[in-house]
């Protein structure tokens, strides 16, 4: 399974409204669940079996609500039972498409 989440506190949270702190917290859980994951400025990914990639997202939301009253939490997921490494594939066969549309076009 291959998901895409964000997770940022609201409420009681800093007065100029940034929540990198939060993130970070966030982000550490991720990164050491040892389970591939990329961070973008939006969004974090991350791929690994059902209950491991949720456990992970119910403790990076428990780490942001330390920073606010309340959380807000995005996620989308990609169920491909029997798949792997689809956190580069995906983007692999993205670039080997496009390398092809542009050989065409020449």
């Amino acid at each position: 399974m291959l998901i895409a989440f964000s997770v940022a506190p609201s409420g009681d949270g800093s007065p100029d409204g940034s929540v990198h702190d939060a993130v970070a917290a966030a982000v550490r859980i991720v990164r050491e669940s040892g389970l591939p994951n990329r961070t973008s400025s939006m969004f974090t990914e991350l791929e690994g079996e059902w209950d491991e990639v949720m456990d992970v997202v119910r403790r990076a939301t428990e780490a942001v609500g330390r920073y606010g009253s309340r959380v807000s939490l995005v996620l989308k997921a990609d169920i491909r039972p029997g798949h792997t490494g689809e956190i580069t594939g995906k983007l692999d066969r993205l670039e080997k498409a496009l390398g092809e549309e542009g050989a065409s076009g020449s």
